[in-house]
């Protein structure tokens, strides 16, 4: 979110910022250098300078509501309109506006997750993650492995916080609502209790604390896991491919919402296989028999 922040102040925040809260009588100066970087500089400033936490604060608030909301909407809707089945809309359990239902609980959600996200990102923006710009600093071998490292430090993670969430003393207040959506559409990834969503982050915030990773890299993986969320909540039950036994993909989180005790993980399948959480999709579980069986 650095690197984020740090665009958005060069190419429109200060300007923004200079134009709500003036620095009169200011002088131009050459360069201005945060935690991570030496940027643009403008030769109107404000009052509050770009290493000012409540302004960081601010900023990093607007950007996160902003971003969320347009991968939200952008992913959402295309894999509403281009891959997930229609015909699932008409399963008995299949609630009644549910597509409006679950835009609206989303909507609900994001403010107060983006408040708990809130600390990760100033803390990161104050330069205490390990994330890093210059490749050579640790080579390319690094930067190629770190990828599939991410991946599964953060799936392993996410499975046990899932896992932990379903858990009586927990699940009715904090995840049972993201199961109120049996079948779920594309539209239901994000449509949680707010608590429940910023646990189930905290593995991505959490590796750039302990282990080094490329910023343009994070940026990229940060966009890649929202995707990945949306898509395997389109309750599509195609099975028998290559890599159905290795990657956790929308026919296992079918069976989760389906059958709730089952296929825990976000991208792999083997912190289910180890926990023992594990069930294979099959022909024969597709929701879409019991819409066959009506017809």
């Amino acid at each position: 979110m650095d690197l984020v922040l740090n665009l958005a102040d060069d190419y429109l925040l200060d300007k923004v910022w200079a134009r709500l809260l003036p620095l009169d009588g200011h002088l131009p100066y050459a360069s201005l250098s945060t935690a991570n970087f030496t940027s643009i500089t403008y030769l109107q400033q404000s009052a509050w300078p770009r290493d000012y936490i409540p302004r960081q604060i601010v900023s990093l608030s607007v950007i996160t509501l902003m971003g969320i909301h347009i991968l939200y909407f952008l992913f959402a809707w295309l894999s509403y309109k281009f891959i997930f089945n229609h015909e699932m809309m008409s399963h008995p359990r299949f609630l009644e506006k549910q597509v409006k239902q679950e835009i609206q609980c989303s909507l609900r959600a994001f403010p107060a997750m983006t408040l708990l996200t809130l600390p990760w990102f100033q803390a990161e923006v104050m330069g205490y993650s390990k994330l890093y710009d210059n490749v050579e600093e640790y080579g390319w071998t690094y930067l190629v492995l770190s990828v599939p490292f991410f991946l599964f430090f953060t799936d392993y993670g996410i499975y046990w916080v899932h896992r932990l969430l379903h858990h009586p003393n927990l699940y009715r207040t904090f995840h049972k609502p993201h199961h109120k959506w049996i079948i779920p559409t594309p539209f239901a990834s994000h449509a949680f209790h707010p608590v429940d969503g910023y646990l189930q982050s905290v593995p991505y915030h959490l590796f750039i604390f302990i282990f080094p990773l490329h910023r343009w890299l994070y940026l990229g993986l940060f966009v890649f896991v929202n995707f990945w969320s949306i898509l395997i909540h389109d309750s599509d039950m195609v099975t028998g491919h290559a890599l159905e036994k290795v990657i956790n993909g929308p026919a296992h989180h079918t069976l989760h919402h389906l059958y709730f005790t089952v296929n825990y993980g976000q991208y792999f399948t083997w912190a289910d296989r180890v926990g023992g959480s594990y069930r294979q999709p099959e022909s024969s579980l597709d929701p879409m028999l019991e819409i066959k069986k009506q017809s």
